[in-house]
């Protein structure tokens, strides 16, 4: 597949984190960024950038090409201390996806129609129960889950044809979610496509999330680690050293950018 031609990501200031544009924006920066892509229904994709994501695009060429026909937000304590090694400051505001996309929908008062696609059935549905009770005011569309062939993708990519909902929300881990959706989600589809990794999981409760005390303390990533510690072990006990030496490897001076 091909990733299909699109119209130029929107003029923001970024801050290259390992070779990724990541979206300087403030928390309503991003709101309003949102909200105005899809009231002009400009079709913009959107991503997030945290410390595993940005090891995966050293050693998935094709995912770090992709993000950069997304808009990327920044999530969590990792690209925050990146920010502040190459630039001298953290990202304005911690945009991660688990909060982010909820409070969006939520405060967004224009009706929309949001389609949910990825995770295991249970996650997705329980996913969708949480949005309706949370932002009435939107239609939430069950797509399917994230497991599907070649056959039933058809099926899905002509369900969204149909419907064209405004927001396709993509739970199904990075970096499949952005090469799912650069190789298969065009205008004709949706407005904006959202990859949103486990969010139907921590929105269900299939994956617990860390108590508000430990988030607050930006240290979620500690509590998952201690949740799921043999499938995230790579990922923060040897991943979060790996990012920091690379992050260390591209500091230089970036005079004048933001």
């Amino acid at each position: 597949m091909t990733v299909h031609s699109l119209p130029a990501v929107p003029a923001m200031p970024t801050r290259d984190i390992l070779g990724t544009a990541v979206a300087a924006l403030g928390w309503q920066e991003a709101i309003d960024l949102l909200n105005e892509a899809v009231g002009q229904k400009r079709f913009t994709r959107i991503g997030f950038m945290n410390a595993h994501n940005a090891n995966l695009t050293v050693h998935h060429p094709r995912y770090a090409k992709v993000l950069k026909d997304f808009i990327v937000l920044p999530d969590g304590i990792g690209v925050d201390i990146a920010s502040s090694m190459l630039y001298g400051s953290a990202f304005p505001a911690n945009l991660n996806g688990t909060d982010f996309v909820p409070e969006w929908l939520a405060t967004t008062k224009t009706p929309l129609t949001v389609a949910l696609l990825g995770a295991k059935r249970n996650s997705v549905e329980r996913a969708r129960s949480y949005f309706e009770q949370r932002a009435p005011q939107h239609r939430f569309v069950l797509i399917h889950d994230g497991f599907f062939d070649e056959e039933r993708e058809k099926g899905i990519l002509i369900e969204l044809l149909a419907l064209k909902p405004d927001v396709l929300i993509v739970a199904m881990g990075v970096p499949r979610q952005e090469l799912w959706i650069a190789d298969h989600i065009t205008p004709e589809h949706c407005i904006l496509p959202i990859g949103v990794g486990a969010l139907f999981d921590l929105l269900s409760g299939t994956v617990p999330r860390a108590p508000p005390a430990i988030r607050n303390l930006r240290m979620e990533w500690v509590y998952r680690l201690a949740v799921e510690p043999r499938r995230l072990f790579r990922r923060y006990v040897l991943g979060v050293p790996a990012f920091l030496w690379r992050v260390m490897r591209q500091r230089r001076p970036l005079g004048g950018r933001a």
